[in-house]
This record gives structure tokens, sequence and C-alpha cells, in this order.
């Protein structure tokens, strides 16, 4: 089967909410503080890390449309699909204030990642962006989800900030938001 991919449309949501973005990974990235500032490095965990994401609350975006507060003109959720099986999908926002396209999640199906779809999805978020006029894109990544960010830096993507407080109160407290992003080309 060769892969499709489109916008989403309302019928999407169900199989983008059953999506498994769950990951394993033998390296995390840890996050130290000194008085100069912080320190990002990649260790190694024994045993291997193994994360499942809890499922999202319902905030009201639509998948046709990204969230945190994007009119749905300025917000895309595009969809890989294999032999019309939704195999991943992307959502992204764009803020005209900053020029920023934000992706606001980006999921790719256990069986169908190293396959190159990731990547498909990024680029039609790029091809968004430059439909809008961004200046770049921009995302946030757990520390402990090496596999995404080791995929965003062969995307072009950098790390431009971190957040040590933004998980805390939540199933993911003790792990850190890394901000990485990348020029729109």
């Amino acid at each position: 089967m060769t892969l499709q991919y489109r916008t989403a449309r309302p019928g999407d949501r169900p199989a983008m909410e059953a999506l498994d973005g769950s990951f394993r990974t033998d390296t995390v990235f840890e996050v130290t503080r000194s008085e100069g500032g912080f320190a990002v490095r990649e260790v190694p965990v024994d045993p291997p890390l193994h994360k499942v994401f809890p499922p999202d609350e319902d905030d009201g975006d639509h998948p046709d449309g990204g969230g945190d507060g994007a009119d749905a003109e300025d917000a895309r959720t595009f969809v890989a699909l294999d032999g019309g099986v939704l195999c991943g999908f992307a959502a992204v926002g764009y803020a005209s204030w900053n020029r920023r396209l934000t992706i606001e999640d980006i999921e790719v199906a256990p069986g169908h990642r190293g396959r190159g779809i990731g990547r498909a999805l990024m680029d039609l978020a790029a091809g968004f962006a430059r439909e809008r006029g961004a200046a770049h894109l921009w995302l946030e990544v757990s520390s402990v989800n090496a596999p995404a960010v080791h995929a965003y830096r062969r995307m072009g993507f950098t790390l431009c900030g971190l957040d040590t407080a933004l998980y805390d109160g939540t199933p993911a407290a003790g792990e850190r938001a890394l901000f990485m992003s990348r020029p729109c080309d």
C-alpha cells in the first residue's frame, strides 16, 4: 500500500485519539541547573523507559484545526493513511504576532515509525507555515522522549529553550519540557 496524506476530517478524530503515541527509550535528556544557567545531556537509563501518554482531555480542538487558541484558518491537522488506516497525524497552529507555527502534536503509530511518515507530516506543516508567512516552526517535547528529540534534530530542529516546571502537578512531573525550533525555509 502507498501512504496517503491529507487534511484531517471530523470523522478522523476517533482514530487520532486511539493512536498509540507511546515509546521506548534507553536514553533520556537530563537537565541540570547551575548558577550560570542550564545544561542538557543525554544519559542512559536502565532498564529502558516505556512511556505511555495519558489520554488528552477534550479541549475543544477539532481535527481540521489546531489548538492553543488558533483560529481555524490559522490551524490545521494533517493525517497519514496506510491503506485507509490512520497511522499518524500532526496538529499545528499559526500565531501571526511572532510568525510562529507551533507543532502542537505529532504522532506516528509504532508499527509505522522509521518510514518517513513523521518527516512527511512535518513537511506538510512547513508548507502550511510558508503559506501563513511563518518565520519558524516551534515545538515542545519531554526530556524523556529521546527518540522524538533525535527525529526532530534530523528534521533540522535545534534546542531553543526549556521549562523545568511545565509538567509539575501532572503525571509527567519530574520531566522537563524542551523547546525546539527551526527556520521556515
